[in-house]
């Protein structure tokens, strides 16, 4: 356990910082579920509206650091090639 006053600040920011990160990348993982589930259906506006929210939450975890923006391309690309291969 730290002794210095800073380090222990630094510990609860980086907890604090650590689950804010597990929550995103779980809606994330989320939405990615929900969008390929509407793949397999037959409602166009919503499977659009959703992978507009993948895109956008994707493009969200980068900006703020949670993901790297490789790691968020390479999701938003498996996913439309995932609904492109159900869709047909």
């Amino acid at each position: 356990m730290a002794n210095i006053k800073s380090a222990k600040k630094r510990i609860l920011t980086a907890e604090k910082n650590r689950i804010r990160n597990v929550a995103f990348k779980s809606s994330i993982k989320t939405a990615i579920k929900k969008a390929l589930e509407l793949a397999a259906g037959e409602d166009k506006a919503a499977l659009n509206s959703a992978l507009s929210n993948v895109y956008k939450l994707c493009d969200k975890a980068v900006s703020k650091g949670i993901l790297h923006k490789n790691t968020a391309a390479r999701k938003k690309s498996r996913l439309t090639l995932a609904v492109n291969k159900l869709a047909k």
